[in-house]
């Protein structure tokens, strides 16, 4: 049976507070995971589409990393039945939530760079 962990006291016990933080590095970790939830952010996507506003991504990668996303049901895949197929990615409510994990890094990102550079 899964342990429950009570969020309130989450903060008082760096063992727990650890592991919630291994567990959200494993499901969005890497180079490319971020870039395709804050694309994704911005509406359903196809592919392609994807492929373009995500620089130097490669096709073969992108394909990895939506599968591995969409594993840890952080992505949303939808195959409709037209000529040809067409697949649009979307945020999960789960993947939705993570939108607020990239707001703080870019606020935090921002300060940080004022900070350093003056």
């Amino acid at each position: 049976m899964e342990k429950t962990i009570d969020k309130e006291k989450l903060p008082l016990c760096s063992g727990e507070y650890v592991l919630a933080v291994k567990d959200t590095m494993n499901v969005i970790s890497g180079k490319w995971k971020l870039p395709i939830i804050g694309s994704l952010s911005y509406g359903v996507k196809r592919f392609k589409e994807l492929e373009r506003e995500i620089q130097k991504i490669t096709p073969r990668m992108l394909s990895k990393e939506l599968k591995e996303l969409e594993l840890n049901s952080i992505v949303k895949r939808t195959v409709h039945d037209t000529t040809p197929v067409t697949v649009e990615y979307e945020l999960t409510p789960s993947g939705k939530k993570i939108k607020r994990v990239l707001d703080a890094m870019v606020a935090w990102g921002l300060e940080h760079r004022e900070n350093v550079m003056g």
